[in-house]
């Protein structure tokens, strides 16, 4: 499809994002229900990301099954296996017996902006590809996970969720797919969350190959924080961005190398910190035991640390 232009539909510029979201992803959206014993013990949604039947929804929507009903809306209807699940990042990749579908495609969820417009799409009490708008009201939130774990880089979005859109995309205007849908503030109206695509997309790659993620760790909680755009030049970083330490775990690794709630990280072995999914990515199993130097700001003062991250346990 051509690139988006508002005089292409005969709607106001608001409305014909939302239509040209709908249109370049909806297709790829399944419905997913998961089995136990041939028995429904869970519902949900997903995104097909890949043509040769790759599936992403959310871990909680897969948790306890290894059989799963998977339906389009082409009208498809067949079964799917597990490839792999993260109950770290609420994430799982499933895979139907089919080629040749309609596919999401990837978009950075470290290039969005509060007050930009997003799209969910998800399948919410079995009706398929329902559609629900609205803007990005907060980045790099923190979510804690089933496994206790707290899930950094999360988007908060105003665009409505029901229960079932657990695991479908936020989308934004230009038709890709930054965000999985995860989970909404139950005590509160407005407040829904999705993991950043550029987590998920990540974390899919990695089951994908391995089934489960590997990970070395650090013991800590983050957030992804903008310098000052005069300190950020000062410093010489190729990248505004940071991480800021916003929880320390007593006796892990964090802790070992005295680092404090406050802190902000720069570098991780000479790598520019640009946010909590850059360290996501370079905390690879290989690095656990393996001692790496941290560069810290500490209120006005710029410090070095060396590290020993903790084998994944």
């Amino acid at each position: 499809m051509n690139a988006f232009t508002p005089q292409d539909f005969d709607l106001d510029p608001y409305s014909a994002r939302i239509a040209h979201a709908y249109e370049l992803v909806g297709p790829a959206v399944a419905s997913v229900a998961a089995l136990k014993d041939g028995r429904p013990i869970g519902q949900g949604s997903g995104v097909v990301f890949a043509p040769d039947g790759y599936v992403l929804t959310n871990s909680h929507v897969a948790a306890g099954a290894k059989d799963f009903a998977v339906a389009l809306p082409s009208g498809l209807k067949t079964t799917a296996r597990m490839v792999g699940d993260d109950p770290e990042t609420d994430l799982a990749v499933l895979r139907v017996s089919a080629n040749g579908l309609d596919y999401a495609k990837f978009g950075s969820s470290s290039k969005l902006r509060i007050g930009e417009i997003v799209v969910a799409i998800g399948n919410p009490f079995g009706y398929q590809t329902t559609v629900t708008a609205g803007i990005v009201s907060a980045l790099g939130r923190t979510l804690r996970a089933r496994s206790g774990r707290l899930i950094e880089s999360v988007i908060q979005t105003d665009a409505p969720l029901n229960p079932g859109n657990s695991g479908g995309p936020l989308v934004d205007g230009r038709g890709h797919v930054i965000g999985i849908n995860t989970a909404m503030a139950g005590a509160a109206q407005g407040i829904c969350f999705a993991i950043g695509s550029d987590t998920a997309e990540d974390v899919a790659t990695r089951l994908m190959r391995d089934g489960r993620v590997r990970r070395a760790r650090l013991g800590l909680a983050g957030q992804t924080i903008t310098l000052q755009k005069r300190l950020a030049r000062g410093l010489e970083r190729t990248t505004p961005n940071a991480v800021m330490v916003s929880e320390v775990i007593a006796g892990s690794a964090a802790a070992r190398a005295g680092l404090k709630d406050g802190d902000v990280l720069l570098k991780f072995d000479d790598h520019d910190l640009g946010g909590v999914d850059d360290l996501h990515r370079l905390l690879t199993a290989d690095r656990a035991g393996k001692p790496a130097t941290v560069l810290i700001m500490r209120g006005a003062h710029i410090e070095s640390a060396t590290i020993v991250p903790d084998a994944d346990g």
